[in-house]
């Protein structure tokens, strides 16, 4: 079975999440401590990583975007008890997969986490490379050009780009991003699909303002044209 990373200072918390996961039958580790968990991350062959934002030592802002640079594949699923959208739009900005705000349902929290690891065994087995106007995207390296230089995407903007691409000349809506790209219906908001298609104009889209590949589908979501 999979084996996650859980970095938590609060140990009712801790405890509990330990509990249900090895209930569930993964194997855990666990950290208290922002610089005990980077090192854990970055060290232990860890599939999944479930990390609190605020942290002693190193907070998780920091920890993600550490992990990042050196595990680009690892899923993250932030924990925070703060339930402002700009605080979940910063944690996926880094580079997060996912965050669930505490407190939180264990049953949901699960199924995220179940979800996660489908998408990320999927990812090997599907669209390798492609190419379109001046950029170049290496799916199984996770490495991206634009007129010939490199640009840093993370994970999800990679996986959103994947489904955009299978489903070329398609008008697809936002709900189905939701639900193939971050794995459920529910959350986060339609406008963290916004967000992240603006990302994406910015770094591929010879004009941001104008793209010409990935197109707004007025009322529906939107559409790539190669």
């Amino acid at each position: 079975m999979p084996c996650i990373l859980v970095i938590e200072d609060d140990l009712k918390i801790l405890r509990g999440l330990e509990m249900n996961l090895k209930f569930e039958g993964y194997t855990v580790l666990a950290a208290t401590e922002g610089h005990e968990g980077l090192k854990k991350a970055l060290d232990e062959p860890a599939d999944l990583l479930l990390l609190d934002l605020m942290l002693p030592g190193l907070s998780g802002y920091d920890i993600c975007r550490k992990v990042r640079e050196r595990k680009p594949d690892l899923p993250i699923v932030m924990l925070t008890a703060k339930g402002q959208e700009i605080d979940k739009v910063a944690g996926l900005d880094l580079g997060a997969d996912d965050y669930v705000t505490k407190p939180f349902g264990v049953s949901e929290l699960m199924a995220r986490i179940r979800a996660l690891l489908r998408r990320c065994e999927a990812r090997g087995k599907g669209l390798e490379q492609y190419s379109f106007g001046n950029v170049m995207l290496d799916f199984k390296k996770y490495q991206a050009e634009a007129d010939g230089k490199a640009v840093e995407l993370t994970a999800r903007e990679f996986d959103l780009l994947r489904y955009l691409i299978e489903h070329a000349g398609e008008a697809v809506h936002r709900s189905d991003l939701l639900d193939k790209v971050w794995g459920y219906d529910v959350t986060p908001t339609t406008r963290t699909v916004d967000t992240f298609v603006l990302d994406l104009r910015k770094k591929l889209e010879a004009d941001p303002s104008r793209p010409e590949h990935i197109l707004s589908v007025r009322g529906v979501g939107y559409k790539f044209v190669p």
